[in-house]
């Protein structure tokens, strides 16, 4: 089975190389991907809107062979929801690591912009639990790969497409909340809780880790994933 790995910001395809041998193990087959626009200038970039990240996993969705699951990290997590309302007969389950489901119409955040783009803002910009497990190696080796991307992606409102799309099953690989703390969590974020809620079939699995497992601890992400795949 193809498992559509879809980035955070500021990542590309290459943040997945440390995760990509144990789910090769387990037989899967992943397919790491690169969203439109990271890493260029604004005169290459501007024009491009969450839409088309979206697309892009659609139309990777499209060239499968039978049925796929979909992972996003952070804000990956939004495209992946998305591509699942796009094609919710195609989509046996969405994976997100450390982040939830999108609302109708919600937006990633908010970043400063830089020469008409999004840089990336430097490991000291995120809370300390966020990046408490990436020791200061990790961080001088993947600061330099972290890359740009569109300007208007991470406040683009979100089109989450089909209503069917809750009938997919949604794994949710949390850092640091188990399935009580994370539901207890969300609860206190309205049309967040709504959306989760909403889905038939919800589970919240406790990484132990912090925001960027594939970094941290790659073979346990990757176990996680696996485990998820199987149920």
């Amino acid at each position: 089975m193809d498992i559509i790995l879809i980035p955070g910001l500021w990542l590309d395809a290459s943040s997945w190389d440390d995760v990509l041998p144990t789910l090769r193990d387990a037989g899967l087959t992943p397919v790491p991907l690169t969203m439109p626009g990271v890493g260029e200038p604004a005169s290459a970039s501007s024009d491009i809107r969450i839409a088309d990240w979206v697309d892009a996993v659609v139309r990777r969705i499209d060239e499968a062979d039978g049925d796929v699951v979909v992972v996003g990290h952070s804000g990956g997590g939004n495209v992946a929801w998305a591509a699942a309302g796009a094609r919710p007969d195609r989509v046996a389950r969405v994976i997100l690591v450390d982040t939830a489901v999108p609302f109708e119409g919600g937006m990633i955040s908010e970043f400063e912009e830089i020469d008409g783009v999004i840089p990336f803002p430097g490991w000291d910009f995120f809370d300390a639990d966020d990046v408490a497990d990436l020791d200061q190696p990790t961080r001088a080796a993947t600061a330099p790969r972290a890359l740009s991307v569109p300007a208007k992606v991470p406040t683009d409102a979100i089109a989450l497409g089909d209503e069917r799309r809750r009938d997919v099953p949604v794994t949710v690989l949390s850092g640091g909340l188990d399935d009580a703390a994370f539901r207890a969590f969300l609860a206190q974020w309205g049309p967040y809780a709504d959306e989760f809620d909403a889905i038939a079939n919800t589970e919240v699995v406790r990484l132990g880790t912090g925001h960027w497992p594939q970094f941290s601890q790659p073979q346990r992400l990757g176990e996680a994933i696996v485990a998820a795949v199987e149920r």
